[in-house]
C-alpha cells in the first residue's frame, strides 16, 4: 500500500474533527497522516496492536483527545508533555507501569483512564478505580498532582546533581588554581635559584679576574721595586768609573801628547831636518826647557815621582776595574 493510498483510507476514516483508527490491527501509529489533518483533534486508536509510540506523537499538539485503550502499551514517549492542548487520554487496558516525568505538563488534562494498567504503587493509588466520569476527572487531577510531585522531585535531585557537580567543578578549578600556583612558584624559585647560580658564577668570575689583576699589580710593583733597586745599584757601582775612565783618557792624552812632543824634538834635534825652518823654534824651545830644567831639575825629579805615582795608581785601579 502506497503513501497516498494510506492518506486516501485516512481520509476515509475522517469524519469531522475525528479519526477512527480503531479495529485496524494497527502495530504502530500512523504519524506523519495524522499530521497532515489538524483539524482532526479526535482521534481513536482503540482495540490495536500498538506497543508504543514513536517519538515524533509528541508533535502532534492539535490533538485534544486520544483513544489508546485496548492495546499493548508498556510506555509512553518521554515528551508526552508537549501535548499542551490534550484534555482527554484513555489508556484503558495496556501494559503500562509508570509514566514519564513530563506528564505533569499536561496541564488541559481533565479526563484520564488508567485502569486495568499493571501500574506502580504509588501511580495505582492516584489513579484510582476510573469506573465513571467523575472518577476519570478525578484520575486526571490526582495523577497530574503526583506527577508533579514526582517532577518536583526529578527537579531537585537534578538540582542537586547539579549542585554536586558545580561543587565538583568548583573543587577542580580550586585544585587547578593550586596546582598552577604550586607550578608558577615552582618556576619562580627555578628562575630565582638559576639566577642566584649565575650571580654566583660571574661574582667568582669577577672575584678571579681582580685577583689576577692584583696578583699582577703586585708583580709590576715586585719587578718595578727590583729594577729600581738594580738601576740604584748599577749607578752606584758605575758612578766613580766615568771619573776614572775620564782621568785615565785625560793621562793617555798627556801621555800621547809628551810623546808626540818628544818625538818631534827627537826628529828635529837628531836628524837631518834640525836645519829645517819648522825645527828651528822646535831645537830653540828643546834648548830653553833643557836649560831650565838643569836649572830645575830637583822640581823635575819630584814631578816625575808624581807622575810615576800617578800612573801606578792609574794602572791598578785600570787592573781592578778588569777584574
Amino acid at each position: 500500500m502506497s503513501k497516498n493510498s494510506k492518506v486516501l483510507n485516512l481520509k476515509d476514516k475522517i469524519s469531522g474533527n475525528e479519526v477512527d483508527l480503531s479495529l485496524c490491527n494497527l502495530t504502530e501509529v500512523p504519524v506523519r497522516e495524522l499530521a497532515l489533518f489538524t483539524k482532526a483533534t479526535v482521534v481513536d486508536l482503540s482495540c490495536n496492536n500498538i506497543t508504543s509510540l514513536p517519538p515524533e506523537f509528541c508533535n502532534l499538539t492539535h490533538l485534544v483527545k486520544v483513544d489508546l485503550s485496548k492495546n499493548q502499551l508498556t510506555c509512553l514517549p518521554e515528551d508526552v508533555g508537549n501535548l499542551v492542548n490534550l484534555q482527554h487520554l484513555d489508556l484503558y487496558n495496556n501494559k503500562l507501569t509508570v509514566l514519564p516525568v513530563s506528564f505533569s505538563q499536561l496541564r488541559s488534562l481533565k479526563w484520564l483512564d488508567l485502569k486495568d494498567n499493571p501500574l506502580e504503587a504509588g501511580l495505582a493509588k492516584a489513579a484510582g478505580d476510573c469506573l465513571d466520569e467523575k472518577q476519570c476527572k478525578q484520575c486526571a487531577s490526582k495523577v497530574l498532582e503526583h506527577m508533579n510531585g514526582l517532577q518536583d522531585e526529578v527537579d531537585r535531585a537534578r538540582e542537586k546533581r547539579l549542585l554536586r557537580e558545580k561543587e565538583l567543578e568548583r573543587k577542580r578549578e580550586v585544585k587547578q588554581r593550586e596546582r598552577e600556583a604550586r607550578d608558577k612558584e615552582a618556576r619562580k624559585q627555578e628562575k630565582a635559584e638559576e639566577k642566584e647560580k649565575r650571580r654566583r658564577e660571574y661574582n667568582a668570575q669577577m672575584a678571579a679576574v681582580a685577583a689576577r689583576e692584583q696578583q699582577k699589580k703586585k708583580s709590576e710593583e715586585k719587578k718595578k721595586k727590583n729594577g729600581q733597586a738594580a738601576d740604584k745599584k748599577v749607578v752606584v757601582e758605575l758612578a766613580p768609573k766615568p771619573q776614572r775612565s775620564l782621568i785615565g783618557l785625560m793621562f793617555k792624552l798627556l801621555l800621547l801628547l809628551l810623546l808626540g812632543l818628544a818625538g818631534v824634538a827627537a826628529t828635529c834635534r837628531l836628524t837631518d831636518l834640525q836645519k829645517e825652518t819648522v825645527c828651528v823654534p822646535v831645537n830653540i824651545f828643546v834648548d830653553d826647557s833643557l836649560s831650565w830644567a838643569k836649572e830645575q831639575e830637583g822640581v823635575v825629579r819630584q814631578l816625575v815621582q808624581n807622575l810615576s805615582s800617578a800612573a801606578k795608581e792609574f794602572l791598578e785601579s785600570t787592573q781592578t776595574s778588569k777584574n
